[in-house]
């Protein structure tokens, strides 16, 4: 069997896709002849597995030769091993000059063969030696959900053969959100990976998913840097979720808080040299916070380097400025804000919820990802209303109907709208454009499943569950509307689609389409419903309902 020693590696960066920066690089093995899989299959079949497991990431350490957060993949299996093991892989990252906490182990399938709780085990035991960890392929392999809420993990790793389908399939859109939702609860961090096409690529920042990896930003490389920035510029998307530090987090630059002046010098004086460095104790929790300019100003100055070279670094330090990485980008801006800070070109120190260090962040990156992203949700939203485009009904549509779950949707029209425009003029007819958003506004925020969209001139789509329903026609349809005085009717067309019902958002707006056809023959203000493969339209509001109503029956 080939020694892991004579394997070579690639490295392929992983992207923020906020500031379009490299945040880690994922060590890929290429053995000479077959496969990874192939080279781990035969160690196990030996005995060895834990052992060719290890030499792997012992060997991608050694190749490495970037100061980026490495990732290193092992075998699920491996969490078996004795604590022992690791110890060629701890020392091979001291002689290279890094920290556990700097680097990533992506802990892949199969997990089956190893028992969940000594599965669990291992983890924890590798995260008190400083190491993070990802579960990596998710999608692809065998990981029980039991071992996802239970694993101590720092990210998770989406495998592209659930990201393939993207944009196109709702079930990939859905699993795709229903992850980020899990990582947005529980402070992980999401990357999708196996990216290939540019429109994966729009619908993953469409989503909200904020790290991403694949051939078609940078593909592994042996040799030479990958691009240190991502340029591809985002499709305008629908608004996902608010940004968190997290998603602009940088590699940390870190000594031990005993460091002396010179040592710091030394670091910050290098051709690579970082924007600054932060002294950290043992437990990796930051205690102070050099920024390059200021303290090579101080230690190169007359009698600088006698004055301080011996000494201590904390001397000429500054308290670190700390955010934890769950927190919301606005709710740093606050923070910033609220704490004065007057050196806001410093890095702000990430920390996990026990204070560890993970990164750094600058406040002039977070200021611009929190604009850019208040752009692309300003640039989906109708001028008019506020209110977004189709989409977010689409996507909620598609989603209920992934799960099986039943849903209404509604069409909601302003009746005889150009007589509106022709009579009371077209500024009456933008301010009841305005009323009616205002007031779908205010239903949503009142019905936490109801989705509201701005479709265009004076039409509205709502999707909501089967029991909100009757709150919305009644909040719509018992209100007496008007444009500059003059009395106004709407017309309202709904679909109950139960579970397994309907097929797609094509055949939902196919089948409003005769509906609110009917509806709108309805006088007054009207609320017609029907249902998939029903032929039979119940006529709920309207002047004259009950004659109407028996007339469709």
């Amino acid at each position: 069997m080939k020694s892991p020693r004579a394997v070579r590696f690639a490295f392929q960066p992983l992207y923020s896709l906020h500031t379009g920066g490299v945040v880690a690089h994922e060590a890929l093995a290429r053995p000479g002849h077959g496969t990874v899989a192939e080279l781990l299959t035969q160690a196990r079949r030996e005995g060895r597995l834990a052992e060719v497991d290890l030499g792997l990431a012992i060997a991608a350490v050694r190749q490495d030769e970037t100061s980026l957060p490495l990732h290193l993949n092992l075998s699920a299996r491996t969490l078996g091993a004795p604590l022992a093991m690791f110890d060629d892989l701890l020392a091979e990252l001291g002689d290279a000059g890094r920290r556990t906490r700097d680097v990533v182990l992506e802990l892949g399938p199969p997990f089956s063969p190893l028992p969940a709780e000594r599965a669990l085990s291992g983890m924890r035991a590798l995260a008190d030696l400083g190491f993070r960890l990802a579960l990596d392929g998710l999608g692809r392999g065998d990981l029980p959900l039991s071992l996802l809420i239970e694993a101590p993990v720092d990210l998770v790793k989406l495998d592209r053969t659930v990201l393939r389908g993207l944009p196109d399939d709702p079930a990939s859109v859905a699993v795709a959100e229903a992850m980020l939702h899990y990582t947005t609860r529980t402070g992980t961090r999401l990357v999708a990976t196996g990216l290939e096409t540019d429109a994966q690529l729009d619908a993953v920042r469409g989503l909200g998913i904020r790290i991403a990896q694949g051939n078609l930003l940078a593909p592994p490389t042996a040799a030479g840097p990958a691009p240190a920035l991502l340029t591809r510029a985002p499709a305008v998307a629908a608004p996902g979720p608010a940004p968190c530090v997290g998603d602009f987090l940088r590699p940390a630059t870190t000594l031990p808080e005993t460091a002396t002046c010179d040592e710091v010098r030394e670091v910050l004086a290098a051709a690579d040299a970082p924007s600054g460095v932060i002294g950290v104790d043992e437990l990796n929790r930051p205690r102070w916070s050099v920024d390059r300019t200021r303290f090579l100003v101080a230690v190169t100055g007359p009698y600088g380097h006698a004055l301080h070279a011996k000494r201590p670094a904390a001397r000429l330090a500054d308290a670190p400025h700390t955010i934890e990485a769950r927190a919301g980008a606005m709710e740093f801006l606050e923070l910033v804000t609220d704490a004065d800070w007057g050196r806001t070109g410093d890095d702000v120190v990430v920390v996990d919820d026990t204070g560890r260090c993970l990164g750094v962040v600058l406040v002039t990156e977070v200021v611009r990802g929190v604009a850019e992203a208040k752009v692309e949700a300003a640039a989906a939203l109708n001028p008019l209303t506020r209110l977004p485009g189709s989409d977010t009904v689409a996507r909620d549509v598609a989603r209920r109907i992934t799960i099986g779950e039943a849903f209404v949707a509604a069409w909601l029209d302003i009746d005889a709208f150009k007589t509106v425009n022709d009579t009371a003029g077209f500024a009456a007819g933008d301010d009841l454009i305005r009323e009616l958003g205002a007031a779908l506004t205010s239903l949503s925020g009142g019905l936490r499943r109801m989705r509201v969209s701005h479709v265009g001139g004076d039409d509205f789509l709502v999707v909501c569950d089967v029991d909100e329903i009757a709150t919305v026609a009644g909040a719509l349809l018992d209100r007496r509307w008007s444009a500059d005085g003059l009395p106004v009717t709407v017309s309202l067309a709904t679909l109950v689609c139960g579970s397994g019902s309907i097929r797609s958002y094509q055949e939902v707006s196919r089948l409003l389409a005769p509906l609110k056809k009917r509806a709108k023959s309805v006088p007054g203000s009207s609320w017609v419903l029907s249902r998939p493969g029903a032929e039979r339209v119940e006529v709920l509001r309207g002047i004259g309902t009950r004659g109407l109503q028996a007339a469709a029956g």
